[in-house]
């Protein structure tokens, strides 16, 4: 079966129209390109900020546990005994009434550092000093350290 000219022409077309042109392809990679430039700044600043609050309100509820401690045994646990004093019973600990922390482990901040606890606290007006080390997880950088209020 032959085709006429003409319907020879419509298919060639067709083939031809048919898909993408590189060009095409690249302008929309380009514009992408642009979108994720400008979006993903603002959004890991967003990501930063959630966590700061979340180390924030994490050192809040364990001063809160630090202070059922407290009243439990007559003092905060010593910057020996840390956080684990939480979890598990210190040999000097009276009246101990733990685990004081559901899953039984000392938590981490959220950058996954462990928190700094020092007792007697090392600040003026604090019984104690439960910090995270912040992003940089390094501990004596002030700048970055999330400490108690």
């Amino acid at each position: 079966m032959k085709m006429s000219c003409s319907q020879e022409a419509n298919t060639d077309r067709s083939h031809d129209e048919a898909g993408f042109t590189l060009l095409e392809i690249l302008v929309v990679l380009a514009i992408l390109g642009l979108l994720v430039g400008l979006v993903a700044p603002a959004a890991l600043r967003q990501l930063g900020g959630a966590r700061i609050s979340v180390a924030k309100q994490s050192i809040a509820r364990l001063g809160t546990v630090l202070d059922m401690y407290k009243l439990d045994t007559g003092v905060y646990p010593t910057s020996e005994d840390g956080l684990d004093a939480l979890v598990h019973k210190p040999s000097s600990a009276e009246n101990w009434n733990g685990p004081y922390l559901k899953d039984a482990t000392v938590p981490l901040d959220p950058w996954n550092h462990p928190y700094v606890y020092r007792s007697p606290a090392d600040r003026e007006g604090h019984d104690y000093d439960l910090c995270s080390q912040g992003p940089s997880g390094k501990a004596g950088t002030d700048s970055g350290m999330i400490c108690n209020l």
